[in-house]
């Protein structure tokens, strides 16, 4: 099964679990992950920004080491998404998704309206994630070379929670994957 079929699955498989929306409506993760994309590609970003905001969350789905009734756990989505995609993508495509999280904990550090705005979800995961930054974490943040792009994800994420928005079919994504998997593993050609 080739990676594309497994994130299919994946999506159609977990993906239809559910993550509290606007107003703590209940909403899909597949359909929390169309949303982040689409709004990646209204706000122009480049394919491999659109793939990881499609992907941000593909770790959520991945099995995990949490036990039954287990709710205080960090499973590292992020981390365990960006390894698991790691065989077909570039750092374009996973670093902004190994980053969403910590782009949260920069945003709540840098910006002290944005935990305001969160839901109680994302507040309580904040605190299981290692809370706001330190001065010391927000300029080690700052200097690594995805973090701008993780933080237009983070964004993107947060206003990903509108139930009934509209947006491309999963089709639509698996498409911009194949076609990002496919450029990357042509051979590069030399210009005469």
């Amino acid at each position: 099964m080739s990676l594309i079929e497994r994130i299919e699955s994946l999506y159609l498989w977990r993906g239809r679990r559910t993550c509290a929306g606007e107003f703590g409506e209940p909403m899909s993760l597949l359909h929390h992950a169309l949303q982040t994309a689409h709004l990646a590609e209204l706000d122009d970003a480049a394919e491999p920004l659109v793939a990881a905001a499609f992907l941000h969350d593909i770790g959520e789905l991945l099995p995990t080491p949490r036990q039954a009734g287990e709710s205080d756990f960090d499973d590292r989505h992020e981390v365990r998404g960006a390894e698991y995609l790691a065989e077909s993508f570039d750092a374009r495509v996973l670093e902004p998704i190994r980053l969403h999280v910590a782009a949260k904990r920069y945003l709540v550090s840098v910006q002290p309206d944005y935990a305001d705005a969160m839901p109680p979800a994302t507040r309580f995961s904040l605190v299981l994630q290692g809370g706001p930054m330190s001065a010391a974490e927000v300029q080690a943040f700052q200097s690594l070379p995805h973090a701008a792009d993780a933080v237009r994800l983070r964004r993107w994420d947060d206003c990903a929670r509108r139930p009934r928005q509209r947006t491309p079919p999963l089709a639509w994504y698996l498409g911009l994957l194949q076609a990002l998997i496919e450029r990357q593993a042509a051979p590069s050609r030399l210009q005469v």
